[in-house]
């Protein structure tokens, strides 16, 4: 059946990689209607969307989830807890999910489209160098992201096996960047430390060199995937291009951590690969934040392949990985002044 006039119910239309959705749905000409459903309250308008509703909701409600697909031909799942994921956070990513998927298959949806993520193949030293989706999503599961992101895929299977009328696209993007994507940047410590001091602070900083961050590069490489194309992947789902099924996302090129300390203007810092593996096993038994788990990914890196998605869907980035990190440090510093 030909994609016109879709009604599209968006999970997460405000956060990283929501605005970038919702902006690919309003420019197309075979969405009719987008409804975004965000627990705290947006103005559509303010970005220009036209075909755009809000709808206050938590996907961990059953009515707001209800009324969010009651009538939706497809539905965008993003809402999902990123770098504070964890045991504390597990109903929202996966009970929110699964709540998602079934209130959808009895809404009578055509489709779902859903942003897992390349940590949901897990950091296993037994992963080929380059994954592509015929390998198991596995996760890590030290790794509370990682670990929820394979398990939200194996929910969305079991509802599928349920409902045979539905379809499900699972979009696996490497790290997203770009103007509205930041979290790459965001969840540096010294960012964080940064956007807690006074403005004058921060320039003043910023002028001497030698107070410059030092970020310890493990030499593992990895992708970075533009916003932008990301959301051009999620609109051919939303369309029903191609077979439905997993695809992989990522920009052409690899990057290091040196890669990423000079394009925020930073020191970098090898580090041997003994050295990186006594770093995890400490911090591992720390009594740390969620966030901590993120060391596990140090130890391996997650390089995809993109043929699937291009043959299938004809996706086809229109950034590199450099190009992608290029955006997102402008648009930091473009926000942030002393960024370096």
């Amino acid at each position: 059946m030909a994609a016109q006039g879709l009604t599209v119910a968006v999970t997460g239309p405000t956060g990283d990689l929501g605005v970038a959705v919702v902006s690919a749905l309003e420019r197309s000409g075979s969405v009719r209607r987008v409804v975004g459903m965000a627990r705290r309250p947006f103005h559509p308008g303010e970005r220009g969307w036209k075909k755009t509703e809000y709808r206050q909701g938590d996907v961990q409600d059953h009515g707001s989830v209800r009324d969010l697909v009651k009538g939706a031909d497809v539905v965008v799942h993003l809402a999902f807890a990123i770098v504070s994921a964890g045991e504390a956070t597990r109903e929202l990513n996966v009970g929110g999910s699964r709540r998602v998927f079934e209130e959808s298959a009895k809404a009578g949806v055509r489709r779902i489209c859903y942003a897992s993520s390349v940590a949901a193949y897990g950091f296993h030293h037994d992963n080929p160098d380059w994954l592509t989706e015929d390998c198991a999503a596995r996760g890590t599961p030290e790794h509370f992201y990682s670990s929820q992101k394979a398990e939200v895929e194996r929910v969305l299977g079991e509802v599928l096996l349920r409902h045979q009328g539905l379809a499900a696209y699972v979009f696996r993007p490497c790290f997203v960047a770009g103007p509205n994507a930041q979290m790459l940047l965001e969840e540096l410590p010294y960012m964080r430390l940064s956007d807690a001091l006074p403005g004058a602070v921060r320039s003043l900083l910023s002028q001497v060199p030698a107070l410059k961050p030092v970020m310890p590069d493990p030499g593992i490489r990895f992708q970075l995937v533009h916003e932008d194309d990301v959301a051009a992947a999620f609109l051919a789902g939303v369309q029903g291009k191609g077979e439905p099924g997993p695809y992989n996302l990522a920009g052409a090129g690899t990057l290091t951590v040196r890669d990423l300390a000079d394009a925020l203007g930073w020191y970098s810092v090898p580090v041997p690969e003994p050295a990186v593996d006594l770093t995890v096993e400490v911090v591992s038994r720390l009594p740390l934040p969620a966030a901590a788990s993120w060391i596990h990914s140090a130890r391996k890196p997650v390089l995809m392949k993109t043929g699937r998605a291009e043959e299938q869907l004809g996706w086809k980035p229109e950034h590199t990985s450099r190009g992608a990190l290029h955006e997102l440090v402008s648009a930091r510093r473009l926000g942030d002044p002393p960024l370096s």
